[in-house]
């Protein structure tokens, strides 16, 4: 596979990549990959790919019920 070398990325876009791979559970350079994927690429969303995937989500999650007061203090906590 090809390498490519990026330099000089500005700090501000470079700490949310870092963000953003953070969130996508992805090393840097896969996020930067998909970045790229998702702008040459352009691929349209699949409903029933992304049904699919809020489903099995959905599964690893239901175990784990919070009341809506919890959820709103999670939400709010840090906030002034």
């Amino acid at each position: 596979m090809p390498t490519i070398t990026v330099k000089k990325i500005p700090l501000e876009i470079y700490d949310k990549l870092k963000q953003s791979a953070k969130t996508s559970h992805r090393s840097i350079n896969s996020e930067i990959i998909a970045c790229i994927e998702k702008a040459v690429l352009g691929r349209p969303i699949n409903p029933d790919v992304l049904l699919a995937n809020a489903r099995k989500l959905r599964g690893k999650t239901s175990g784990h019920s919070i009341s809506d007061g919890e959820l709103n203090r999670a939400k709010t906590t840090g906030r002034i």
